[in-house]
């Protein structure tokens, strides 16, 4: 590990525990706060995320200013359930529906920028069991009592849930067998980063709205080179939250998911100058199935689309003006 990232762990790598709710709103002042889940099928577990940031993070302490549910395109009650625990919800197909739509996580993400007026956004998984407030207090910590960082990175144990049992340290899949090493082979200093397929973590504003977004499963990737590039090694926090525990995805599935995020470290290597083929990566995935005649083959997309920083669409800088407007105004 190069010394400058064993630095960076021992001065931005904090606990959960070490940030509390009480101290954080204390010191929070003017800063606004938005939680936005997305979410996609997930009525068995949105509800209670919902429910605890708002009885622990607005009502009994006013942490949180608001929390947000894109819903992204689900066919069960994920919104009715979301809207009935106390979070605005958004269709995302809705949000800016002046822009072609397209799919994916990271659409659910980019649009809750036009929709949430937080200085600083927490980004939570709306798939997490025992979910606790310390998810949120922690990504808060470092941002609300130091002006330097921008980003910062939820860390956690990640055990994989079966039916037979669980197994520590299980979880994690493609993080440990794609991520980690493109991160180590092309990108060394965000090495220390122990989580960076994690979907909770949290920014500023400032800093969200002059990233490009992937809308697939490469977001969390891209947004984190993207943000080193940006805003450098200093900017970036990464906080300990404990365990995490959530709804794992066949191995089929884990395939796009590594195929996309395989993508996305092309686009930035290109992006950012280094030798990359011309061409970009074959998109097409072929897997097999077992069938009564043989083995069956199905070809599944892998290909993602990018969204361009929100501050370059027009309509969410004219609806940022008209709020700067409205608050000056107010006051």
């Amino acid at each position: 590990m190069q010394p400058q990232v064993g630095d960076w762990l021992r001065r931005r790598t904090s606990m959960a525990g070490s940030w509390q709710a009480e101290e954080l709103a204390a010191v929070k002042n003017d800063t606004r706060v938005s939680v936005v889940l997305p979410a996609r099928n997930e009525q068995a577990t949105v509800g209670e995320i919902v429910t605890v940031v708002r009885r622990e993070l607005m009502e009994r302490t006013p942490l949180v200013d608001e929390v947000v549910v894109i819903d992204s395109q689900s066919d069960d009650m994920t919104a009715m359930v979301a809207a009935e625990a106390g979070a605005q919800v958004f269709a995302q197909n809705e949000v800016l529906p002046g822009l072609p739509a397209m799919t994916g996580k990271g659409e659910a993400l980019w649009k809750s920028l036009a929709v949430t007026g937080g200085d600083v956004v927490v980004f939570v998984d709306a798939d997490l069991r025992d979910f606790g407030a310390h998810f949120v207090t922690g990504l808060l910590g470092p941002l609300l009592t130091d002006g330097s960082v921008g980003y910062v990175k939820g860390c956690y144990d990640r055990p994989f849930i079966s039916e037979y049992g669980s197994v520590k340290g299980g979880g994690g899949r493609v993080t440990e067998l794609v991520a980690r090493p493109l991160i180590n082979m092309h990108w060394p200093l965000l090495a220390g980063i122990i989580q960076p397929l994690g979907g909770e973590y949290a920014a500023r504003r400032s800093l969200l709205e002059r990233l490009p977004f992937v809308t697939g499963y490469g977001v969390e990737l891209g947004l984190l080179v993207d943000a080193l590039e940006m805003a450098g090694l200093d900017a970036l926090a990464q906080v300990d939250l404990g365990t995490r525990t959530h709804t794992h995805q066949p191995v089929a599935d884990l395939a796009v998911m590594a195929g996309q995020i395989m993508i996305t470290a092309w686009s930035r290597l290109k992006r950012q100058g280094h030798f990359v083929p011309f061409n970009p990566p074959a998109a097409a995935l072929t897997q097999f199935h077992r069938a009564l005649s043989g083995h069956r083959a199905i070809v599944r997309d892998m290909g993602v689309d990018e969204r361009p920083p929100m501050l370059t669409v027009a309509a969410y800088r004219e609806d940022r003006r008209r709020l700067s407007i409205e608050n000056v105004t107010s006051r």
